[in-house]
């Protein structure tokens, strides 16, 4: 069973309950959060307006492609047009993070991941209010999990916010699985992957199809009205040297119909350097890259936050990653 866990009194400062996350994140990485306070008003309407999204003709979603974003690495993407470890995922998806202008800072830098969003704007115009105060609301909620994190390792509730998360990188994506054709009933929503940052906040519906590695085999992460599934991410992993894992995870649609997830990615600042918390045992990285997914260890990285999460998201957009590098070279 995946762990459910209350988190309505850590939003308020009380982490005398951290022993079950502790537990949560030593055993299988991932777990239920519920007494979010995240509003179910904004939940139902980015819900209808990302089901409205998709509906819409091909067309009017592929002028929103993502090689109109640039650097930012915003837009629209069609089935198939997203890869994990190489294979086309059965998807397609609209990826969006904090709305930034051209006078920002990390934009004028020319920073990967940062800029505006893409949105259509003429024939749903609901859709960019509603997605940016979903992110708001997901921000702070990635903070108070961060907190009680802190506190689940021994550390001040602050511990985190001083340092890696105070300017977050937030990135947030609407997805729609298609039903398979019988032709594709084999085939993956996204394979087995593990996620790249601290952590992920995932809303799903009712459909199901979400499956977990844990130690004993793959196990489904059943939808819980209201609630969000939450796993960590391999920068975590990587702080506690293993302690916390990043667990791998795949999706694949059976349910008949199409199905709707929303993640949401709550990541170290683009410019932090991630390395192991103090007093830390650090896992062997060969015998972590023996047991990890892609047998390639997170405790042998050095450099930003920035640059790792940049080299990862290049091989899941090709040609994108191949466009930001010669943009790079001028």
């Amino acid at each position: 069973m995946i762990p459910v866990l209350d988190v309505s009194r850590w939003r308020r400062g009380d982490f005398r309950d951290v022993d079950a996350l502790r537990t949560a994140c030593e055993a299988v990485g991932f777990f239920v959060i519920e007494g979010h306070g995240v509003p179910a008003g904004l939940d139902a309407e980015l819900e209808r307006l990302t089901r409205a999204f998709f509906a819409l003709p091909l067309e009017q979603k592929l002028a929103l492609a993502m090689a109109r974003g640039g650097r930012a690495w915003r837009g629209y993407f069609p089935v198939g047009g997203e890869l994990t470890s190489g294979v086309p995922d059965l998807k397609e998806g609209l990826y969006l993070g904090a709305e930034l202008g051209p006078d920002d800072e990390r934009v004028r830098a020319g920073w990967p991941l940062h800029g505006a969003n893409l949105f259509p704007d003429e024939v749903l115009p609901a859709l960019r209010p509603t997605v940016l105060a979903w992110q708001r609301e997901l921000e702070q909620l990635g903070q108070v999990v961060m907190r009680g994190l802190a506190v689940s390792l021994g550390l001040g509730p602050d511990f985190f916010e001083r340092s890696l998360t105070r300017s977050p990188l937030c990135l947030f994506r609407l997805f729609h699985y298609p039903a398979p054709a019988p032709e594709q009933s084999s085939a993956w929503g996204v394979g087995e992957h593990t996620d790249y940052g601290l952590l992920t906040l995932l809303k799903q519906d009712d459909c199901g199809g979400l499956e977990v590695k844990t130690r004993t085999g793959w196990q489904a992460v059943p939808p819980t009205p209201g609630a969000f599934v939450c796993n960590l991410g391999d920068m975590l992993d990587r702080l506690t040297g293993g302690r916390y894992r990043s667990t791998p995870h795949r999706v694949r649609n059976t349910a008949g119909r199409s199905r709707y997830s929303w993640p949401f990615f709550f990541d170290p600042g683009f410019d932090a350097e991630v390395k192991p918390l103090p007093g830390a045992s650090v896992r062997p990285a060969e015998q972590d890259a023996a047991e990890r997914w892609d047998r390639a260890s997170v405790h042998t990285l050095s450099g930003t936050y920035g640059a790792y999460l940049t080299q990862k998201v290049s091989r899941v957009f090709p040609e994108l990653g191949e466009a930001t590098l010669r943009s790079g070279r001028r």
